[in-house]
């Protein structure tokens, strides 16, 4: 389901230092990835090499030393505090590879969490955090624990409450890293569904090289830059 329109998100150059004692270590020297609307990109390559800090950057939980990550042409960073936690909480959703689960509370309650952050009204926090549940496969789950579920069945609950709020991009930081390679097909064919019904666009960090040749693009980060994938490659 790949678009041809402009960019929905795009990282425009951007670079990223740390620093590792007296050493400073140059993660990302120029990155630039787009994601347009509707489109499932992946992003591949070596463990350390900066697919982690680019979704960072790209999600607005860190800021690049230099370069600019914009959302449908505005950049992100220039809309103060405010503006950057409404982009966090209603125009993207993230998914992590562990989950990040709160143990001693529900799915439903899981999933309820960014509606509440947003200042949503208790029960529409509730209505919403079921939609999407029940949208992720997991109607008849809401009342368990993160405990008494499989991890595919956690992975869905991350789903679902990083969808909560609507956004119009979802990043995902190795998704299916932690599943085995039937279930994470089953996360996979879930985000393709979402991708039709919702023309939700993903950007996806992964190195399963079979989901990834799946996606409508992808890139490779190598040395800290990105280049697109050719077909077949």
């Amino acid at each position: 389901m790949a678009t041809t329109d402009a960019p929905l998100l795009l990282a425009d150059a951007v670079e990223k230092d740390y620093t590792s004692g007296p050493e400073l270590v140059r993660v990302l020297r120029g990155a630039t990835v787009e994601l347009r609307p509707a489109e499932v990109v992946t992003l591949v390559g070596a463990s350390g090499v900066g697919k982690s800090t680019l979704l960072h950057l790209l999600g607005g939980l860190d800021r690049p030393g230099s370069g600019r990550v914009l959302f449908r042409g505005e950049d992100i960073f220039a809309r103060g505090e405010a503006g950057l936690a409404r982009y966090r909480r209603h125009d993207v959703g993230y998914v992590f590879q562990f989950y990040n689960l709160l143990g001693e509370m529900t799915a439903l309650e899981n999933a309820m969490l960014p509606a509440l952050l947003a200042r949503r009204p208790s029960r529409e926090a509730r209505e919403l955090a079921a939609e999407a549940l029940a949208e992720v496969g997991l109607a008849d789950r809401m009342r368990h624990r993160p405990g008494e579920l499989s991890g595919g069945e956690q992975q869905r609950v991350a789903v679902a409450r990083a969808l909560v709020n609507r956004p119009q991009a979802l990043l995902a930081d190795e998704p299916t890293g932690n599943l085995d390679p039937k279930t994470s097909a089953v996360i996979y064919d879930l985000f393709l569904r979402l991708q039709a019904e919702r023309g939700l666009a993903f950007l996806i960090a992964t190195h399963n090289m079979e989901l990834a040749r799946r996606a409508d693009r992808s890139y490779r980060l190598v040395e800290g830059r990105a280049r697109p994938v050719t077909p077949g490659e």
